[in-house]
């Protein structure tokens, strides 16, 4: 996190907009509106993490990540919350913050189900990932912590049991684990684990903005780092195949980097070999480009590649990631959030392993405002065309002033105008964009159902942020979940293309990313006005072979299966319907057990 001046900037609040399309070409648009609805459905869980009015080390004000999981297979997204602690207080254990899991009720609401569950810990947990580590057919929960990793196994019965320990994951040193990515680097159909550190922390040793030399910014007294504090490693670990890992860091070429002060990684398919590689985004360092070599091992090839700095060479606090085919080419491009008084970056890809910054051409020159954090290329009103959305929030306060307000930023949404460029439509999206917060982690899905993508928000100190969308769902969209048989059950890796009219376009199932958190595993592609999708081509992670379907009505979620096609197929829910499951019988549905 690059220091940066905090300000302020009154956000304009307006209910509905229409979206522009005199820049486009006249494409058509409906009107979009983002609403808070967090305390309505259930969401209001304060989120713990350091003092709420004096920080007085980097890991107060570094924030974490949170996540969506189908963890009960119903086809609705459910949501894991990371929390933290503060130093200095005690509590009982009654009273203690603790991580939670809420499941969706299917109307809206949702019912916390921590208790049950077993996954509510106490500590400063950061980050979440998702995947099916032991091919059970249930999604399993990876989280990291300042202290030790946690990896919750889906016993498929709505509780989880920590195998951080016999799986080889707990780690006997406390590291400041941050971002993690299931990925299947061998392709061998189980997958392995990414897992980025940030800082060698040792608080004991640590200046604080009230010590009399403490570390300055402009004048003002701050929290120390990341630099001038020792760096972290990143890990990998291989799935050995019997619910167990092997760290192959060193022998997988994943420390020949050396320490970095890693934030987000995410893995896809960046070079269109088949193979999936990983991204980091590094904070103060040159961020990271692991291509894999097929071989199981990887090389970091940033710097040649063009990903490692922006276009002045400058290595930036990279903090947040999103990955998309925002140009419709059919190469994956980057965008990566940052630090206050500098902009994010927008790598496109150039179809030769390399990436050009395309900030300032796309129309992103201006956006330095403010410190940000989760973000991903989301298709928010259906045109077929992947806009942006990041949050916003700042790290530094002056000590010697009630200065707690300039933390709190709003969020930002850049429309894809189709053209290669972007414009800031945040003052047209309503209270759930301009209202401000400090913000870290954000994960993105359709939690209701309705054929539109809707926001999750962490926010320091807060309740969370259920950012509805409405009017989204205008425009036409198909949402496809992959379970994979020959591949990983839950099909990370898998790549999928829609061609609508002649528009192309691709997303993979992907683990990890925005800051630290979980989105949804489903793929989901805004069509505009088509109402039948031409077709859909769906390239599975270990063998590489591609199943084809042609001519599929729009506005419907589909479940294929990998060698078995289209399994099943739901229109859109949770519109002005109490009780939308397939059956009618919640309970019926939640026994279902849709696996291989």
């Amino acid at each position: 996190m690059r220091p940066g001046l905090p300000t302020l900037v009154v956000g304009l609040c307006i209910l509905a907009a229409w979206s522009s399309h005199g820049e486009d070409g006249g494409r058509a648009s409906h009107p979009v509106t983002f609403v808070n609805v967090s305390e309505g459905a259930g969401l209001a869980i304060p989120h713990v993490w350091g003092s709420k009015d004096t920080q007085r080390y980097i890991i107060e004000v570094k924030g974490s990540g949170l996540g969506f999981i189908d963890f009960d297979r119903d086809g609705w997204l459910d949501v894991y919350l990371t929390n933290g602690v503060r130093f200095g207080e005690s509590y009982t254990p009654e009273a203690a913050p603790t991580s939670h899991l809420l499941r969706n009720n299917r109307d809206g609401t949702f019912s916390d189900v921590t208790a049950r569950a077993g996954v509510g810990r106490t500590g400063w947990g950061t980050g979440v990932a998702v995947g099916d580590y032991d091919n059970d057919g249930w999604d399993d929960l990876f989280c990291t912590y300042w202290g030790h990793n946690v990896l919750f196994r889906n016993n498929g019965d709505g509780t989880f049991q920590d195998v951080s320990k016999k799986a080889g994951l707990h780690g006997e040193r406390v590291r400041w684990g941050s971002g993690s990515t299931f990925l299947d680097h061998d392709r061998d159909g189980d997958l392995d684990l990414f897992v980025a550190n940030f800082i060698e922390l040792d608080i004991e040793k640590v200046k604080t903005p009230l010590d009399p030399d403490p570390c300055l910014w402009k004048g003002l007294p701050i929290v120390c780092g990341p630099r001038g504090l020792p760096a972290g490693s990143n890990l990998f670990y291989r799935n050995e195949g019997d619910g167990t890992f092997t760290d192959v860091s060193q022998e997988a070429g994943v420390l020949a980097p050396g320490p970095r002060y890693s934030i987000t990684p995410v893995s896809y398919d960046f070079d269109n070999d088949g193979w999936p590689d990983v991204y980091v985004a590094v904070d103060s360092l040159p961020s990271l480009l692991f291509r894999n070599n097929h071989d199981g091992t990887f090389t970091d090839v940033a710097v040649p590649a063009w990903a490692a700095y922006n276009e002045d060479a400058r290595p930036q606090a990279g903090m947040g990631l999103a990955v998309g085919d925002y140009n419709a080419d059919g190469w994956l491009d980057i965008f990566k959030t940052h630090f206050q008084d500098d902009t994010p970056v927008l790598f496109r890809a150039m179809g030769d392993g390399t990436f050009a910054d395309e900030t300032g051409p796309a129309g992103m020159g201006e956006l330095s405002q403010y410190v940000s954090w989760g973000t991903a290329f989301m298709d928010y009103d259906n045109d077929g065309w992947k806009d942006l959305f990041y949050v916003t929030g700042h790290v530094y306060q002056d000590p010697r002033k009630d200065d707690v307000e300039a933390l709190y930023s709003p969020r930002v949404v850049l429309r894809n105008l189709g053209n290669g460029k972007f414009r800031d439509v945040s003052s047209e999206l309503g209270p759930g964009v301009s209202e401000r917060f400090c913000s870290r982690g954000s994960a993105y899905g359709d939690y209701d159902n309705d054929g539109d993508v809707d926001v999750l928000v962490l926010n320091v100190n807060d309740p969370p942020s259920l950012l509805r969308n409405d009017g989204g769902n205008a425009g036409h969209w198909i949402l496809i979940k992959l379970v994979g048989t020959r591949c990983n059950r839950s099909a990370i890796g898998a790549r999928v293309r829609v061609v609508t009219d002649g528009h192309a376009q691709i997303d993979e199932v992907h683990s990890g990313g925005s800051v630290m958190s979980q989105s949804d595993l489903r793929l989901h592609f805004g069509l505009g006005e088509a109402d039948v999708v031409d077709r859909i081509e769906v390239r599975w992670p270990t063998t590489q072979e591609v199943e084809t379907f042609e001519r599929v009505p729009a506005d419907q979620t589909l479940t294929i299966r990998e060698g078995s096609g289209i399994v099943d197929r739901r229109g859109p829910a949770g519109v002005g319907d109490p009780d939308p499951s397939p059956t009618g019988n919640q309970e019926t549905d939640r026994a279902a057990d849709p696996s291989p």
